[in-house]
């Protein structure tokens, strides 16, 4: 029941990622324009290229607000990553055992073999 649950929340927060996708890479590029502009706003010299930069650093943080909602699929992809860690948690943890390096453990391990 807890494998099926992981899926459905798995697949819910995929979609969930894949509706945001669009917004996400907006989100991104804008940042990105944003610290581009930030460079070049310190490395400029005169008042109007300034100003100039102010002005398209503005621009483009009002494309990047307008897409703040790209932090749901952020979270979703989150949700998603922790869903992935839970369920190969899961899977490691059935019908594995651990080897020990402690001798008295090897010991009595084979001991039980032994006597089988």
């Amino acid at each position: 029941m807890k494998k099926f649950m992981l899926f459905v929340g798995g697949l819910l927060a995929f979609f969930i990622l894949l509706a945001n996708l669009g917004p996400m890479i907006l989100l991104g590029v804008s940042v990105w324009l944003l610290y581009i502009i930030f460079k070049k706003f310190i490395k400029s010299d005169s008042a109007a290229g300034k100003i100039g930069w102010v002005i398209a650093g503005l621009f483009v943080l009002g494309i990047g607000l307008s897409n703040i909602y790209a932090v749901i699929g952020i979270a979703a992809a989150y949700v998603l990553y922790l869903i992935y860690t839970s369920w190969k948690d899961d899977d490691q943890s059935v019908g594995q055992v651990v080897e020990e390096n402690d001798p008295f453990t090897n010991f009595e391990r084979q001991w039980a073999e032994i006597n089988r």
